[in-house]
């Protein structure tokens, strides 16, 4: 069983307009590499040049943020749920 991956608004273009898409993986940087296999370029949207995840970019899984787990190392089992979610800036 994959893993369901929800895709923000503004990197749907990217994914030919789907809200979530189902990829392959045992780990959050895994998943980022299949869903770049999968829809090219968006990785480049999600990571840094050194391959981290951008600051502006929150990812969670099964709601809980990774930057408090192990962040791209964190674990990932069939049937988890992950969320993309670019920061809004405000005030």
């Amino acid at each position: 069983m994959p893993v369901t991956v929800r895709v923000p608004t503004p990197l749907r273009p990217l994914t030919g307009n789907a809200e979530q898409v189902e990829v392959s993986g045992s780990s959050i940087r895994e998943i980022i590499n299949d869903l770049e296999s999968k829809h090219s370029g968006i990785k480049n949207r999600l990571c840094d040049e050194k391959g981290e995840i951008r600051r502006f970019i929150n990812v969670y899984l099964n709601d809980e943020d990774i930057r408090f787990m192990q962040n791209q190392d964190t674990p990932v089992k069939d049937g988890d749920r992950i969320s993309i979610i670019p920061a809004i800036a405000g005030g």
